[in-house]
């Protein structure tokens, strides 16, 4: 529900518009003097306000700088018995969207907050990604019995409007499970916006999810909205929560207890309405008996549990879901359609997958490269089979050789992460750096 701030300090006129807005099936705060009016933008985050130009402790030209500070897109209508075009020319160079003249008719004030609401709306879509909706990123690829019975309870979960914990192991499709459950949910209309916790320093997490104020630290030379404002009544993903510091976590779960935060640097309460989806490649109850994870914030975000099975739990599924990311990377790199050969089709099924879907869309883009034209066969595939660490090693490689192997697929698997790929490999990150510096191996990403 939106939120509309009414500011008049005349009861009779703010009640008429608030009961009016009411009955529209719009939230009203109110507020009769300047000073109130900063304080609720501050902490109710409306999305839209009604400023009377005349107040007890002040005008609307100089509210203006001061509510735009807290939130520069915050669609301002202005409102006054004694309005010149003057007035109306410097209200609207000062910020405000619209200058009105009292009496106002409230059907039409209705009309005028609900486009200056679609305007903000796509504004944050502009800001946040849209999700991606290719045929290679659907969540339920298969015909196994375990993607089916996801399939189930993710339809449950994405109109329940309670926090969401999807579990699975590395590439096995989380992201793509979040954006779905946000396009079919209540708020597909808003804004989703997403967040990798891992590998981010305390500080530098708690500045993209809460904002900042100017001067909070070094380098905040301007304030900056954090990822819930620019979600508000939208969806926020936060991939790989394990790795979230646990002062971050604490203030976390009074976002989802309460609705409030604070910007870093700020002493004052911000309201915010967000549907939390989180996931985690690790078990979180054991990292909380271990201390290492806030027990109430678990049972807080697994209200509604989602396990991802790997693909080596599914075998049957593989030729699906390869032909969709086949479809989807042909799309991509400009190529005709391109088929995959039977022995190709049963050495993909054969394989473990340790990487899961990213790394079986990994392995088919560079099939198809070396395929050319032609279709995907099972030689295209031989580099990315071989050596796999259920035993089917090919004895003819060196022990160098094998070695590299390893370490390409687990930064495959990690998606060119070094951190965590160095950890799939129970190897020290220095060691780790070490390795890849002298055989040459350049990461798409390091952590």
């Amino acid at each position: 529900m939106k939120r509309i701030l009414v500011v008049d300090d005349e009861t009779a006129v703010r009640f008429g518009v608030r009961d009016f807005l009411r009955a529209k099936g719009l939230e009203v705060n109110e507020a009769d003097s300047c000073a109130s009016a900063e304080e609720s933008v501050r902490t109710n985050t409306p999305d839209a306000a009604v400023l009377d130009y005349r107040l007890p402790d002040g005008d609307a030209l100089a509210l203006l700088p001061r509510l735009k500070a807290v939130d520069p897109d915050l669609p301002i209508v202005i409102l006054t018995g004694h309005g010149t075009i003057e007035l109306a020319v410097k209200a609207i160079q000062s910020g405000a969207d619209q200058f009105l003249t009292k009496p106002v008719e409230l059907a039409a004030l209705q009309v005028l907050l609900q486009r200056l609401l679609e305007n903000r709306r796509a504004r944050q879509r502009q800001v946040a990604r849209a999700p991606r909706r290719d045929a290679d990123r659907q969540p339920f690829l298969g015909i196994s019995p375990a993607i089916r019975q996801l399939e189930v309870d993710a339809r449950a979960a994405a109109g329940a409007g309670r926090p969401i914990l999807i579990e699975g192991e590395t590439g096995s499709g989380k992201g793509v499970l979040a954006e779905w459950l946000h396009h079919v949910g209540p708020r597909s209309d808003e804004a989703f916006v997403d967040l990798n916790c891992a590998g981010l320093a305390r500080d530098l997490l708690e500045s993209e999810l809460f904002g900042h104020e100017r001067g909070a630290f070094t380098g905040a030379v301007a304030s900056k909205a954090g990822l819930f404002e620019v979600a508000h009544h939208g969806t926020v993903f936060l991939d790989e929560i394990g790795d979230m510091d646990l002062a971050v976590q604490a203030k976390l779960l009074k976002v989802i207890e309460e609705q409030r935060f604070r910007r870093l640097g700020d002493t004052r309460d911000r309201f915010v309405d967000i549907h939390l989806i989180a996931a985690t490649h690790e078990d979180l109850l054991a990292l909380a008996r271990q201390k290492k994870f806030r027990e109430d914030l678990y049972y807080r975000i697994g209200v509604i549990p989602l396990r991802v099975p790997p693909l080596r739990e599914r075998p049957e599924d593989i030729p699906l879901v390869a032909r969709a990311l086949i479809e989807g990377l042909t799309r991509e790199l400009g190529r005709p359609r391109c088929e995959l050969e039977p022995e190709a089709e049963r050495a993909l099924v054969s394989d473990r997958w340790p990487g899961n879907v990213r790394e079986l869309r990994n392995a088919l883009e560079r099939s198809l490269l070396r395929a050319g034209a032609g279709p995907i066969m099972r030689g295209h595939l031989a580099l990315e089979s071989a050596a796999r660490a259920s035993g089917s090693d090919d004895p003819r490689l060196t022990l160098a050789q094998l070695e590299r192997l390893h370490i390409e697929r687990a930064l495959a698997a990690e998606n060119g992460h070094v951190e965590r790929a160095a950890k799939r490999l129970g190897v020290p990150r220095s060691t780790f750096y070490q390795r890849l510096r002298q055989m040459g191996i350049t990461p798409r990403r390091v952590s």
